[in-house]
């Protein structure tokens, strides 16, 4: 799985700007329990960068590409110059320009070594009675030393990334504004600063490869209902060239809806076609161009009455952390090829080349991004960030006003839950622990989550599963006793959400590229802040490891997410599911034990009853659904709970 690889690339990344370490940090904060996982080293590593200080020198100068790189495309091989120019102050005898390209995603590491092999660099100036020392600093660091007199003002260096015959291996996922870093210890003293203008390239998507299909979850008999129909390339990268005609078809009679979209090359492989819904039934389109591409959509049930299903992606990043693309690519990847109802960009507080928590131009862009794409009834945008603690786990936060703050996971006035807690309390806002039973760090379950800010926890992510040891695809490195439903036998009363977590542009489809990503389906009558804020605070959710299927779960009439007092007679369960699959099974879960499974004999949709007897005060159940494609979807738990 891709995302893994995450962490241990940003150490070279987030020891950017200091090259010595103290004495290693190796115990707790006095009066703190740490999640079983906590990585204290890297708290020492990020707690360093911030007391570092920083010369007027570093940081100094420009940079640029000339002359402009070819198209690069996705897992191309391009060449780029990139110039350096000293700025007002120059760089000292000793100091340095550093050079990284992005450490995700399959850049080619840049090296000095063999001339023959990709990623080789050569590094000149034509300054006089200057001498360069050029080293690879190991993962994608390229450290040249300046040396025989310092660099004055207006002096350059030269670049070359890719310099010999095999060129470089650009990034697999496409974007905008790829930055190529530079950044430069100013004075030699080892400390460094980045260029935050540092030069930047677009990828471009690779050849159309694929068909994606979404309609919304649950609509009312007669409402206009849109389909997003988007072609994508062999990652789910949005955009590659494509002309054409996409044939639709249906089993339910749709008067409206047409025989086919025809696609022109400035539409970018994206449309939506509107049609009416039925008076009732569950709604499957298929698509198909000519013999290469087919799809089929998720399941849209039709219901005069019962909660509208809204699909969300809670949890996702740009490259303004350690992800792919612009905010901007991110909500329109959400809306208008992954095709959701609700998208949150959670950009990282404390971790990536340059920290959100220290930029407030970066945290307004994005501000600026949720405000322009949000369009109540149509597409409803979070504003968020993610806590990133190395101590006490993950966590992101969603506001669901306009306007929020960051609570940053290193600032010491925030950096355990209960302060986090405290510091948003009155506000309309949401926390998420997430990756909570294993890697990167597993969530620190001593500290109870607060029942109005956390309500819920994402069950499932890029990650893998974090829902239970007996789970599908569990989470890597898993911690014994740290599931979710763990938690949930502490007596925590937690919903389930899933979301994608994902690092490479693509929120609501993360599981295209790495196999296994996750969204929320939030049940709520209108696709408003509010009415999802309810929802979720209700816990009226639901999670899936990606495919889009629709999952309800009632006892005694009381939808999941409720609490219920025990009754002697015992309860009956329902469940009711359509997949986007063969369904292989439906597991009943009580209180940590599977306790039922029935075989979906391989159909789309499964309908069951179940009689549960001598419930207890503090149980819990909840459903679990598995296609045979992998697909897995959970309903929030019912809880049950004396007077």
């Amino acid at each position: 799985m891709i995302i893994r690889m995450v962490g241990l690339l940003l150490v070279s990344v987030l020891s950017l700007a200091v090259t010595g370490c103290r004495e290693t940090v190796s115990t707790a904060p006095e009066g703190q329990t740490l999640s079983p996982s906590a990585k204290l080293e890297t708290v020492q590593m990020l707690l360093e960068d911030i007391e570092a200080p920083r010369h007027s020198a570093d940081g100094g100068g420009r940079a640029w590409l000339d002359p402009a790189p070819e198209l690069n495309v996705v897992g191309g091989r391009n060449h780029f110059s990139i110039h350096y120019e000293a700025g007002p102050e120059g760089v000292a005898e000793g100091g340095a320009v550093y050079f990284m390209p992005s450490p995700f995603w399959g850049w080619s590491p840049p090296q000095t070594r063999d001339p023959e092999a990709s990623g080789f660099c050569r590094v000149s100036t034509e300054a006089e009675g200057i001498d360069l020392e050029v080293v690879g600093a190991g993962g994608q660091l390229l450290v040249a030393t300046v040396t025989g007199r310092a660099m004055e003002p207006g002096e350059r260096l030269l670049i070359e990334y890719g310099a010999g015959p095999a060129g470089v291996v650009v990034d697999r996922f496409a974007e905008h504004g790829e930055r190529l870093w530079i950044a430069v210890d100013g004075d030699g003293d080892g400390v460094r600063k980045v260029l935050i203008d540092s030069p930047g390239v677009d990828i471009m998507a690779g050849a159309p490869a694929r068909l994606h299909l979404a309609l919304p979850g649950v609509v009312r008999p007669g409402e206009t209902v849109g389909l997003t129909i988007a072609v994508v390339d062999a990652l789910g990268n949005a955009g590659p060239p494509f002309e054409g005609e996409i044939v639709l078809e249906c089993d339910v009679p749709l008067a409206d809806l047409p025989t086919g979209a025809p696609l022109q090359a400035d539409d970018l492989g994206r449309t939506r076609v509107e049609f009416t819904a039925p008076e009732a039934g569950v709604v499957r389109i298929r698509a198909q161009v000519g013999e290469t591409m087919s799809a089929q959509s998720n399941p849209m049930r039709v219901a005069a009455d019962g909660p509208r299903v809204f699909w969300a992606d809670l949890h996702g990043h740009s490259g303004f952390s350690d992800g792919t693309g612009t905010p901007e690519d991110y909500f329109s990847y959400a809306r208008d090829i992954a095709g959701l109802d609700i998208a949150a960009l959670t950009d990282h507080d404390h971790w990536g080349v340059v920290f959100l928590d220290r930029s407030p131009e970066m945290w307004g862009a994005i501000g600026e991004q949720v405000e322009a794409f949000h369009e109540p009834g149509r597409f409803v945008t979070l504003l968020g960030y993610e806590w990133t603690s190395w101590l006490h786990g993950h966590r992101h936060v969603l506001y669901f006003d306009d306007e929020g703050e960051i609570f940053s996971s290193i600032d010491p006035r925030y950096d355990t839950p209960p302060e986090l807690w405290q510091a948003l309390r009155g506000l309309n806002v949401l926390t998420i622990a997430h990756h909570t039973a294993g890697g990167p760090i597993a969530t620190n379950w001593d500290y109870e989550p607060d029942p109005e800010l956390e309500p819920v926890t994402e069950v499932v992510s890029v990650h893998g599963s974090s829902e239970a040891e007996d789970s599908p695809q569990v989470i890597y490195s898993p911690v014994q006793g740290n599931f979710a439903r763990d938690a949930l036998e502490r007596g925590y009363r937690l919903g389930f959400v899933g979301s994608g977590d994902s690092h490479d542009g693509h929120p609501g489809l993360a599981h295209l590229a790495s196999g296994i990503g996750g969204v929320a389906g939030i049940m709520a009558e209108e696709l408003t802040r509010e009415s999802i804020l309810e929802a979720i605070r209700r816990r009226r959710v639901f999670a899936t490891n990606g495919p889009r299927i629709l999952l309800q779960m009632a006892v005694d009439g009381r939808p999941m997410g409720s609490t219920v007092e025990p009754d002697s007679d015992g309860a009956m369960v329902f469940i009711g599911v359509s997949g986007t699959a063969p369904i292989e099974r439906v597991d009943l879960v009580r209180s940590g034990t599977v306790v039922a499974s029935s075989p979906g004999q391989g159909g789309l949709e499964v309908k069951l009853t179940l009689h549960l007897e001598d419930l207890a005060h503090g149980e819990f159940v909840y459903a679990r659904v598995i296609q045979d494609d992998g697909g897995t979807a959970w309903s929030s738990p019912v809880f049950f709970q004396g007077p």
